[in-house]
């Protein structure tokens, strides 16, 4: 029996050592570079060209198609239309909405005078928080 147990307790030993090494101690593998560098800058810069020739006519041909679109607007002289109304609703603030720098320390804020008042007429009061 106890050569059962130590055959397990060197394999437990033995399979830490393993997921210590794969985790911490082995180099990951090296990244491959982004850029690639080639002799032949000429062809390729040629078949970028023509490439992007293709795009560009593809996009004015697309831009021509667009300008001979034309929209009905006759909507907008159906009654339906003419009869919708406006029902936005105005929300005035409070005036409480919250501090006017939320990262400030407790007990430090300075409030700044509004901006239509004169510059000699303002004061700047501070305000205590209490917790």
């Amino acid at each position: 029996m106890p050569t059962i147990k130590n055959i397990i307790i060197f394999i437990a030993i033995g399979t830490v050592f393993v997921l210590i090494y794969i985790f911490f101690i082995k180099p990951s593998p090296p990244v491959d570079n982004l850029i690639s560098s080639s002799s032949n800058l000429s062809e390729q810069s040629a078949e970028t060209l023509a490439r992007n020739a293709s795009a560009t006519q593809d996009f004015l041909g697309l831009l021509l198609s667009v300008q001979n679109i034309k929209l009905d607007d006759t909507i907008f002289s159906d009654e339906a239309f003419i009869g919708l109304r406006d029902s936005s609703i105005v929300l005035i603030p409070d005036g409480n909405e919250g501090r006017p720098n939320p990262f400030a320390p407790l007990g430090t804020d300075v409030v700044a005078p509004p901006v239509g008042t004169a510059s000699g007429s303002a004061e700047t009061t501070e305000t205590s928080i209490l917790p």
